[in-house]
C-alpha cells in the first residue's frame, strides 16, 4: 500500500512563481507515488483572516483552479476544504491539552510570525489571538487525522513538524500506541526570490509573478527588475549572478544555448538590460500559457471544480472518521 502523504496550502492569495518550483513541482511527482492528501486549509488562514472571510472564501476556489492548472491530477490526490472536516477540530481541542502556552510560544516558527505581528501592530503583543498561537496544534490534528506518514515542509517550517511528532509521542504515551508519527519531506528547491532581489517572493512585499497574471502585468513587473546596480550605460559589462532578470531566464528559459549566449553578452557588455527584460517577458509568457489555458477551462467550468472538492472532501472525511473512531477509543470516549 502507499504511504499517505498531507500537505496544506493557506487560501489567501493565488499562487505565485514561488509557490509552482517550490511545492507544486514536487506535488507533480509526489501524486503518483504516494496516497495524497491536499488540504485547502481556509481555518489556518482565518487565524489572521479572521476579519474578512470572503476573501478566505474566494481564494479557496482561485488556488484550487491553479493547482489544477498546474497538472495536480483529481484522480491521484484529494482535494479537500479544511473547515467541512470536523474531526480535524475536535482533535485540536484534544490535543491543545497536551502542549503548554511556553512550549507554543517556544516554537522558532511561531516566534518568527509573532515578531513580525507585533512590529506592525505594536509590541504589546494583544494582536496575538489564541487562535493564531495555537495554530501548530491544528496542522498536528491536519496530519494525524489522516493517518499522515510523510509531510512535505521546507526548512523553516520543520519546528512545526517536530511540534506535531511531540504531541504524537505524548498522545501515544497517555493513551497508547495510537497515532503514526510523521517523517519529513525536504523540498530540495531552494526559496525563489522576488523581482526586487528578496530572498523571498510573496504578495506582501509586492515582488511576485503569478500564475494568473495577464501579459501587460507581467510586461509591468519584469521592466521594474532588479538588474546589476554597476551597469549604468548600455554597453558596461555586468554580473548577471546578481541580476534578477537573468535569475527569472534561468527558472522560464529552457533554451540553455540561449542562456549561455545571455549571460556571456552580459558580461561583456554586448547586451542591454531593456532588451533581456524584453526577451524575458516573452519567455515567462511562453512558461506560463499552456497553465493559464488550463487555468482558463477551470474558470470556464466551475462546476466542475466544485465537483472535485465536494469528492475530495467526501474521502478525507471518510478517512477522518475512521481515524477518529481510534483515538476516541484509545482516550475512553468512544461511548
Amino acid at each position: 500500500m502507499k504511504k499517505t502523504i498531507l500537505t496544506g496550502l493557506r487560501p489567501t492569495g493565488n499562487l505565485h512563481l514561488g509557490h509552482y518550483f517550490g511545492a507544486g513541482q514536487n506535488y507533480l511527482n509526489l501524486q503518483d507515488e504516494f496516497d495524497f492528501y491536499l488540504e485547502i486549509a481556509d481555518v489556518q488562514a482565518l487565524t489572521d483572516n479572521f476579519n474578512n472571510p470572503e476573501k478566505v472564501r474566494k481564494n479557496v476556489y482561485e488556488i484550487t483552479k491553479d493547482l489544477l492548472a498546474i497538472g495536480v491530477n483529481p484522480d491521484k490526490v484529494h482535494f479537500f476544504i479544511q473547515s467541512k472536516i470536523p474531526e480535524i477540530a475536535e482533535l485540536t481541542v484534544f490535543y491543545s491539552n497536551l502542549v503548554t502556552v511556553a512550549r507554543l510560544e517556544r516554537n522558532p516558527t511561531v516566534k518568527t510570525e509573532i515578531a513580525q505581528k507585533k512590529e506592525l501592530f505594536g509590541n504589546d503583543g494583544e494582536s496575538i489571538t489564541y487562535g493564531f498561537l495555537g495554530y501548530p496544534v491544528s496542522q498536528a490534528a491536519d496530519i494525524t487525522a489522516f493517518d499522515g506518514e510523510v509531510i512535505p515542509v521546507g526548512d523553516d517550517q520543520l519546528p512545526l513538524l517536530e511540534q506535531c511528532r511531540e504531541i504524537v509521542r505524548k498522545f501515544n504515551s497517555i493513551y497508547g500506541d495510537t497515532l503514526k508519527e510523521p517523517e519529513q519531506y525536504l523540498s530540495n528547491v531552494s526559496r525563489v526570490k522576488g523581482l526586487d532581489g528578496n530572498d523571498k517572493m510573496g504578495k506582501s512585499l509586492g515582488n511576485a509573478i503569478y500564475l494568473v497574471d495577464d501579459n501587460e502585468t507581467i510586461k509591468r513587473k519584469v521592466m521594474g527588475a532588479v538588474t546589476d546596480p554597476n551597469k549604468i550605460k548600455k554597453d558596461d559589462p555586468a554580473n548577471p549572478d546578481i541580476c534578477m532578470v537573468y535569475y527569472y531566464h534561468k527558472l522560464v528559459n529552457k533554451d540553455k544555448e540561449n542562456l549561455n549566449t545571455i549571460c556571456s553578452e552580459c558580461k561583456k557588455g554586448n547586451r542591454g538590460c531593456v532588451q533581456c527584460k524584453k526577451e524575458l517577458i516573452e519567455k515567462m509568457n511562453e512558461f506560463l500559457k499552456p497553465i493559464q489555458e488550463r487555468r482558463r477551462y477551470y474558470d470556464e467550468h466551475p462546476r466542475k471544480v466544485q465537483e472535485i472538492l465536494d469528492k475530495g472532501t467526501t474521502e478525507a472525511r471518510n478517512k477522518a472518521k475512521e481515524q477518529m473512531k481510534k483515538v476516541k477509543k484509545a482516550m475512553k470516549i468512544d461511548y
